[in-house]
C-alpha cells in the first residue's frame, strides 16, 4: 500500500518508491553543481589561461586536459563498407553475411560489425513490417 511520506514522494510500507514516482524534475540541477557554477562564473578565461600556462610549463595533467579540449577522443568513426542492397527482409540475411565476412576477414572490427549489424537488423524489421502491412491490406481487400 502506497502512502504519502513527506508530501512530495510516495513510498510503500518498506520505504520503497511506489510505481509512477516521477523522481527529479527534468532540468533540475544538483545544488552542488549550482554552487560550483556560481563560484566559477566569470572565471573561465582566467582558469583557461592558467591551465594553458601550466601545460606549457610541463604540467602533464594540464597538458592532457588542454589536448583533450583541442582534440577530444573520437567516440564514433565512419565505417566504409560495401553493403548489398536490401529490398526485402530476406536480403538482410545476405547483408548480415557480408558483415560477418568483413569482420572475420579483418576489414572491419567486431565493434564496427556490431554497429552495422544493428543498422541492418533495424532496417530488416522496417522491411518486414512493411511487407506484413502490404499482405494484411491485400487480405483485407480480398475479403
Amino acid at each position: 500500500m502506497a502512502r504519502k511520506n513527506d508530501g512530495k514522494t510516495y513510498t510503500d510500507d518498506r520505504g520503497k518508491f511506489a510505481p509512477g514516482n516521477p523522481g527529479r524534475p527534468k532540468g533540475a540541477r544538483h545544488k552542488t553543481t549550482l554552487a560550483i557554477e556560481e563560484l566559477l562564473q566569470g572565471e573561465a578565461e582566467g582558469l583557461t589561461r592558467k591551465a594553458v600556462d601550466l601545460a606549457m610549463g610541463g604540467d602533464t595533467t594540464a597538458l592532457r586536459l588542454c589536448l583533450e579540449r583541442i582534440a577530444p577522443p573520437r567516440k564514433d568513426t565512419p565505417v566504409e563498407f560495401e553493403l548489398p542492397p536490401m529490398e526485402t527482409a530476406q536480403d538482410a540475411a545476405q547483408a548480415a553475411q557480408a558483415v560477418l565476412l568483413a569482420v572475420s576477414g579483418g576489414s572491419m572490427t567486431p565493434m564496427e560489425g556490431a554497429s552495422v549489424m544493428a543498422l541492418v537488423e533495424g532496417y530488416r524489421k522496417t522491411l518486414e513490417t512493411s511487407e506484413l502491412e502490404l499482405r494484411i491490406s491485400a487480405l483485407e481487400k480480398a475479403k
